[in-house]
């Protein structure tokens, strides 16, 4: 029989459910989760992914320069020039589909 022992852990509520509900549609248990996670820091002597933050997007309005800008404004009115048009319920699908992952 394996030797086993507890790891009791305090993390945000809305975050536990969302992994939670997360792991269920792929059949893994929490516990399961937790095992293959600390299987993998032994594998690969230390954290199995890049623990940084990317920046690439979503990019707020506030951390563009003015040049950053007026050129995502172009690409705007660029794309109403071409008839490039959605409507709300488009874009909100597109924003789901991008940042489902967020």
């Amino acid at each position: 029989m394996v030797n086993t022992s507890p790891v009791t852990v305090w993390i945000d509520t809305d975050l536990k459910d969302s992994a939670e509900g997360i792991l269920a549609k792929q059949g893994i248990t929490p516990n399961s989760a937790v095992q293959m996670l600390y299987s993998q820091i032994v594998l690969r002597n230390g954290i199995p992914f890049d623990p940084c933050f990317t920046t690439t997007k979503p990019t707020a309005i506030g951390g563009m320069t003015r040049a950053e800008l007026e050129a995502e404004l172009w690409k705007g009115i660029d794309s109403l020039a071409d008839g490039r048009v959605y409507s709300v319920e488009e874009v909100d699908k597109m924003f789901e589909q991008d940042f489902e992952a967020w």
